[in-house]
């Protein structure tokens, strides 16, 4: 089972000089991911009990698109082992305009992650 967003940084989402957006947005998406995840398998959102691995990769800029994918790798009883991955789908190039940029043709992961969420019992719907 596997869930994806895309969606652009913006420039709320910048945290730092240079635009830079921080490493905790690419973790906050992989939660949405996973809540999806949940809901198609269980028919509730269920709760992200921890992150098992985290690498950041490669920078994010505002302006630039990511793709968040995650996969359920393992299902017990109640827990759902995941993993995601970030990937820079569109570069933002400020060096040429204000408004410029790139369609990868290679994607850049920015971010891996594994975790594990679980769906109490008498949560779960399917």
């Amino acid at each position: 089972m596997t869930s994806t967003v895309r969606l652009r940084m913006s420039h709320k989402d910048a945290h730092y000089g240079g635009s830079l957006v921080d490493g905790a947005h690419m973790v906050h998406l992989f939660g949405d991911v996973a809540t999806e995840l949940l809901i198609k398998c269980d028919g509730d959102e269920g709760l992200f009990l921890r992150y098992d691995e985290v690498e950041f990769l490669a920078p994010t800029y505002a302006g630039d698109y990511i793709e968040a994918y995650g996969e359920i790798t393992k299902m017990g009883n109640t827990s759902r082992t995941m993993e995601f991955v970030a990937k820079k789908v569109v570069a933002a190039r400020p060096d040429i305009s204000p408004s410029a940029a790139d369609f990868l043709e290679e994607p850049i992961i920015v971010c891996k992650a594994k975790g594990v969420c679980v769906t109490p019992k008498e949560a779960k719907r399917k």
